[in-house]
């Protein structure tokens, strides 16, 4: 993304989806009497929030599988992601299985700064379909929309927002609600109301928000100064993007429950929008205090490990 999760996206990456828990999960007794159909649906079933989300695309020398996967194109698997694919079904069954005895689901994002899949003409159905089955066919918890076709937004057609209601309504007639994760990753502009030609986010939001367990928001890469302090993250934005902070996209119709913020884990993880981990945790107290629990994203790992999950969360869900 280059708005969104790792520092070279091409179009798949795959998320680590951190149970607020946070710790060591084991089976609940009641599998005991279930068949594998259903213990596998149960493992896949969305997370309550808060959400702690970590983005791998970044290739690290000597990795194999999670947690350094990446992008899925339109093209096709590319990087980590597609080295996810050339593992045995056995090795991906015991990463899978390691990842969700500690409380993590893995989660593919697909386009990625990479994709333009409005301007380029590709049929969000039929995208929609093979993404899916590919979140099948390798085990994976569910799909991160992670769209970042900024002419097409740009251009007020609502030619975007159509496109992503359309693909997000696909995707889940695959991937339902409760058997599988499905999060979009937008920018925070593009939630401010009256500016969009389309309606940006907020249409989608009002179209299919009910098919979306939550947004990975992009507070950073959107200027120097945007998002920046812990009032212009949650509280006012400027005029620049209006309405964008986190409550006054609340204030628009959003569960503050659905909105996760979105940072950079490192500086040169992105353009511009980077806070400290001990700025970034009181943000998260306050926003925490005001009742809010969506939770916290971050591009990507390496950068950002346990380590900076645990010092973001220390003064809200402490681990």
């Amino acid at each position: 993304m280059v708005s969104l999760l790792f520092s070279r996206i091409v179009s798949t990456a795959v998320l680590f989806v951190i149970s607020h828990l946070a710790g060591v999960l084991a089976a609940p007794s009641g599998w005991d009497g279930l068949n594998n159909q259903a213990r596998d649906i149960l493992a896949r079933a969305t997370p309550a929030a808060p959400h702690f989300v970590v983005y791998g695309d970044q290739y690290v020398s000597g990795t194999t599988g999670p947690p350094a996967l990446s992008f899925l194109l339109l093209e096709g698997a590319w990087d980590k992601a597609e080295e996810w694919t050339t593992l045995t079904a056995s090795e991906r069954t015991t990463v899978k299985s390691q990842y969700a005895a500690a409380g993590i689901s893995l989660v593919v994002s697909v386009f990625g700064s990479t994709d333009v899949p409005t301007t380029t003409g590709a049929d969000p159905i039929g995208t929609a379909n093979t993404m899916a089955a590919w979140v099948k066919q390798y085990d994976l918890d569910g799909i991160d929309v992670d769209y970042e076709d900024f002419g097409a937004f740009d251009s007020g057609t609502g030619s975007a927002e159509n496109w992503l209601i359309s693909f997000t309504q696909q995707l889940r007639t695959q991937l339902p609600v409760g058997q599988y994760i499905l999060t979009h990753a937008p920018v925070a502009p593009w939630f401010s109301p009256n500016y969009w030609g389309g309606g940006g986010y907020l249409k989608v939001h009002n179209t299919v928000g009910s098919l979306i367990d939550w947004y990975n928001v992009q507070f950073y890469n959107q200027g120097t100064s945007e998002y920046t302090t812990c009032s212009g993250l949650l509280t006012a934005s400027s005029s620049t993007w209006p309405q964008t902070a986190l409550f006054q996209i609340a204030a628009s119709g959003v569960p503050s429950s659905k909105l996760v913020i979105g940072k950079p884990a490192t500086s040169s993880d992105a353009t511009n929008g980077y806070m400290s981990t001990s700025t970034l945790a009181s943000c998260v107290s306050q926003a925490k205090s005001q009742g809010w629990n969506g939770g916290v994203m971050v591009w990507e790992f390496p950068g950002a490990a346990a380590s900076w999950i645990s010092a973001v969360r220390a003064s809200s869900w402490p681990v």
